[in-house]
């Protein structure tokens, strides 16, 4: 009986049914506590019964009771009938102690049996919004699509768009509320659908398979749906999404097998740019083949070292002089052909071979730093993935007293994005490597938001003014007006500025009229390696010695 109970606990806890997959625990409890008191009733009902009828028969066949009375007359000195009156009432006694200790008993199973149930269904149920889980999809998702969805099905991977950023800015708690929000609107967006989330901002949406073009229509509303704005706490948020689907049979024979198809057209879709959708394709999966085959040269180019810094010049506006080199990573693949960083640093940061790298790419830089002249520096960006590192400062530490460069001439260059990920925390690094000598630049500034924010809440040595407002300056008055803003504060704050791609003499013109500090771009130089860096400063040293 016991060993039947726990099966049927067993059997409940891991066949949840379609209706109940987003309505907590409750309903499911109920289901098992009704499926074990029938089971556990009849079980002991029959035991019961056929326990009496045995009994009755037997005694009925001895002439038990007329016998058992003839017997106690005739040895009245015993007392039988009185120890047996009293045996009945110990009996009583006893059935009623019986009682008490089964309503105990019952009391404890129930108990135990909705723990039980509450932890299986948690363990297959995000527990911020509610809905099934990464868990939940390998393990229960398959046996409930064929049964629901006899006839087809799709699968529709969805993943926000600006998320990180609104995550940022109005913080984790926030992040969270913003979170139940979405689940919400896609439980009601996908009707009669399992909406799961895998984590983070992932998401994906099992549901009955209608004609192609309702289902890219029906993707079209959930994105629209997303992206109306949300109030968090007083803050306007918002946020778009991205989503790819594929259907069953076309595209795949099993669920897990769609699944990844979706992710596929997901890809392809955050590809198109924001609030996009994507059906799959088979040639979306050559895409997504080329790209594996990418991030596998890229593990190896990290894992042999043939990533390499070159060096653009930064040029003092005011003399005319080389001041110091930015590092820019540089991937040659072959004898003239390049990988973009645009391409492959995402890429790093995505599998996880940033930091590695950027550490390779550092050392190597201060390596060649130490060749140049002491008053040349080096500057280095750091990835906004780098800043979550506590011990980011003591890290590049490190790789100066191993390659003997001295902290006063490295300049480390952070974006605004990577300040408003965790300010606290941004705040220790950019404080630990102004202690160690290090200067701080605010890179790509104006293009982030919260600037003059970053500017009140952290000390900079420089802040670049990013390419963007340089091109066309000249002739955009508005782009004029802003860079001499940024210069004007820039000088309001006792703080230098760059201009980043200066290309033309024009522009070089306007930002020496404006008091911008330095500068960099095709004008002076693009990025050259080591051996092309050294000779640009042998050539500038000769020029400076005919200017004397």
């Amino acid at each position: 009986m016991f060993a039947q109970k726990r099966e049927d606990i067993n059997e409940i806890q891991n066949t949840f049914t379609y209706a109940e997959l987003n309505q907590g625990p409750k309903p499911q409890m109920k289901r098992l506590a009704k499926r074990l008191k029938i089971s556990s009733s009849a079980t002991d009902a029959v035991i019961i019964t056929i326990f009496t009828i045995a009994v009755l028969l037997i005694m009925s066949a001895l002439d038990a009771h007329e016998k058992f009375d003839e017997y106690i007359r005739s040895h009245e000195k015993y007392q039988l009938d009185e120890l047996l009156l009293t045996v009945m009432c110990a009996g009583a006694a006893g059935y009623i102690y019986a009682l008490r200790r089964l309503q105990e008993l019952k009391r404890e199973t129930k108990a135990r049996t909705i723990a039980e149930t509450n932890a299986t269904w948690i363990s297959f149920h995000d527990f911020l919004t509610k809905l099934p889980n990464r868990r939940f999809l390998d393990e229960q998702a398959a046996v409930i699509v064929r049964d629901n969805f006899p006839d087809g099905y799709a699968v529709c991977a969805i993943d926000l768009d600006g998320f990180k950023k609104v995550n940022d800015l109005i913080g984790h708690d926030g992040g969270d509320s913003l979170l139940i929000t979405i689940a919400n609107r896609l439980s009601k967006a996908f009707a009669d659908a399992i909406v799961i989330r895998l984590g983070g901002d992932e998401f994906l949406a099992i549901t009955r398979s209608p004609e192609p073009e309702e289902l890219r229509s029906l993707c079209v509303s959930v994105v629209k749906e997303l992206s109306r704005p949300i109030d968090v706490a007083g803050i306007h948020a918002e946020v778009g999404a991205c989503i790819g689907y594929a259907t069953y049979p076309e595209d795949a024979l099993s669920l897990k097998d769609l699944a990844m198809c979706a992710d596929v057209a997901l890809y392809a879709a955050k590809h198109r740019g924001r609030n996009s959708v994507a059906a799959y394709l088979p040639s979306m999966s050559e895409t997504l083949a080329q790209r594996a085959e990418v991030e596998g040269k890229l593990r190896r180019a990290v894992r042999e070292k043939t990533i390499n810094p070159y060096y653009q010049p930064l040029i003092d506006l005011k003399t005319g002089h080389l001041r110091g080199f930015e590092a820019l990573a540089r991937w040659q693949i072959d004898e003239n052909r390049f990988i973009s960083p645009e391409d492959f640093i995402p890429m790093a940061e995505d599998i996880g071979l940033i930091v590695e790298l950027s550490e390779q790419l550092l050392r190597q830089a201060c390596l060649d730093a130490m060749t140049w002249p002491t008053d040349i520096t080096l500057a280095f960006n750091i990835s906004p993935t780098m800043m979550v590192d506590h011990l980011l400062g003591m890290r590049i530490v490190k790789v100066l007293g191993e390659t003997g460069l001295n902290p006063h001439r490295l300049e480390i260059e952070i974006t605004e994005t990577a300040l408003v990920r965790d300010i606290d925390l941004a705040a220790k690094v950019i404080g630990d490597l102004r202690i160690a000598g290090i200067k701080v630049a605010l890179d790509d500034f104006g293009t982030g938001y919260s600037s003059l924010s970053q500017l009140s809440k952290f000390a900079f040595d420089k802040i670049k003014i990013d390419r963007s407002f340089i091109g066309e300056l000249e002739t955009d008055e508005k782009k004029m007006n802003i860079v001499r803003t940024m210069v004007a504060l820039g000088k309001g704050l006792g703080i230098a500025t760059t201009a980043e791609g200066i290309e033309n003499p024009e522009q070089l013109d306007a930002l020496k009229d404006l008091g911008c500090s330095f500068g960099q771009g095709f004008l002076f130089g693009k990025a050259v390696p080591a051996d092309e860096a050294l000779a640009f400063i042998r050539s500038e040293e000769n020029r400076k010695s005919k200017e004397a």
